[in-house]
């Protein structure tokens, strides 16, 4: 990615170093095993407390070496600039349907912090949280992407942000509320069946990001935009069950295979039109 001198957001929050706080135990509900749990932990998604009720369970966390200040300085600017990016696009398209985009901020962490759906862990993975609008990334998530996911590269990264950012502007939208209220009665498939069109939808408006920002000021290439969707590949809930389990198990899926999220995220940045991005009436997820 060619981000050279853009500009850096100042919606960021960076608590990395500091000794996150405890809040009272969070329920993670949904019937879901173990085993499946800890697979979701990799996952890219809402929080498990958030409003739609996604779900992300601690797992166990990985022993790693700590960055650098240099290291730490040089992705505390490029997670800036890639938010700065979304900020942009996002008030260009809001613009253009005649409503206002109110940016989220981004609380960069290490290990634990609070957050308005509760305690924030490194396990739980990106996360957005409808309650306080903020997106929850520890960059030790990166790590976990190249070297155990197999997804490795900037564009990939910028992927992880762009679709957490992609719940805030449902959430903006009004989506996450009308999901939310649809869910109340499901069966436990049914529901499941739901998120996986509410995550799909956030591939799609990743992909949106891409294209506009493309559009606006060019930084990406053929090499870039593989990354972005062999990320979006490596989090396919049938990719995922396989590499933990062995089984996959369709009926549990929360955000769809790996072929959908591709198909999706390509959807978005193919046609770079919000409109596209309609997974809930969509025929084929």
């Amino acid at each position: 990615m060619e981000l050279g001198n853009h500009r850096e957001s100042r919606n960021i929050e960076d608590r990395r170093g500091q000794r996150g706080g405890i809040s009272r135990p969070v329920a993670v509900g949904g019937g879901i095993g173990t085993v499946l749990l800890i697979v979701l932990a990799l996952f890219l998604g809402l929080d498990p407390r958030a409003l739609v009720g996604n779900i992300s369970a601690p797992a166990p966390v990985s022993q790693q070496q700590p960055l650098s200040p240099a290291e730490q300085e040089g992705q505390r600017r490029f997670v800036s600039q890639i938010l700065a990016t979304t900020e942009d696009a996002w008030g260009q398209i809001f613009q253009a349907g005649g409503k206002r985009y109110q940016p989220p901020n981004l609380v960069l962490y290490s290990g634990v912090t609070q957050s308005g759906c509760g305690v924030a862990q490194a396990a739980t993975g990106p996360f957005y949280c409808p309650a306080d609008q903020k997106v929850y990334l520890d960059t030790a998530f990166f790590r976990d992407m190249e070297r155990k996911l197999g997804a490795p590269g900037e564009f990939a990264r910028a992927y992880v942000i762009s679709h957490e950012i992609g719940h805030h502007v449902q959430n903006q939208l009004g989506i996450l509320q009308q999901v939310e209220r649809a869910r109340r009665g499901m069966s436990e498939a049914e529901s499941n069946q739901f998120q996986v069109r509410v995550e799909l939808q956030a591939d799609c408006f990743a992909g949106v990001w891409a294209a506009t920002t493309q559009r606006n000021r060019p930084m990406l290439d053929e090499r870039d935009i593989e990354q972005g969707l062999n990320a979006a590949a490596a989090v396919g809930d049938d990719r995922l069950q396989r590499r933990s389990q062995g089984v996959v198990v369709p009926e549990s899926f929360t955000h769809g295979t790996s072929a959908q999220r591709v198909r999706w995220f390509r959807v978005g940045l193919e046609s770079g039109d919000i409109r596209r991005c309609d997974t809930f009436n969509a025929e084929r997820v």
